[in-house]
């Protein structure tokens, strides 16, 4: 796998996952530990200075994966709004980490189905709640 690739992340957002990582039913877990290690990489902007080509959560964005051509068009939420079948992924899912923070043409490498590696582009971002001035999502 390759480097991990730089990430901004909305000082807005931070201070919701910290708080939603300190949760009882989170606090400790792995992907709790992992999503940490992002915020604690991250570059942290204001909601006021975030490039509109980067994912935050509750954007919409279009990926590819990079292997096979195919289209995605995902929605980045807290675990209480995720849902599968209609795009809504989880912060908490491996796939949603990695997706935080990306900007517009960055990849991603995550394990598809028998735990092939996958590459996954951001193609676009079709809403990004700080953009839109959606401060209170």
């Amino acid at each position: 796998m390759s480097s991990l690739p730089p990430v901004i992340m909305s000082s807005l957002d931070v201070e919701r996952l910290e708080h939603l990582l300190e949760t009882h039913a989170l606090a400790g877990t792995p992907n709790a530990t992992a999503l940490q290690k992002e915020l604690d990489r991250a570059d942290i902007l204001e909601p006021s200075e975030m490039p509109k080509d980067v994912v935050t959560m509750n954007s919409r964005l279009c990926c590819r994966i990079q292997e096979d051509g195919t289209e995605r068009e995902l929605t980045l939420v807290y675990p209480d709004q995720a849902d599968m079948d209609t795009g809504r992924i989880s912060i908490m899912a491996p796939v949603g980490m990695a997706l935080l923070g990306l900007r517009i043409g960055q990849t991603i490498q995550w394990p598809g189905p028998g735990g092939k590696a996958l590459t996954l582009e951001v193609s676009s971002i079709s809403y990004q709640p700080e953009s839109a001035g959606d401060l209170h999502r």
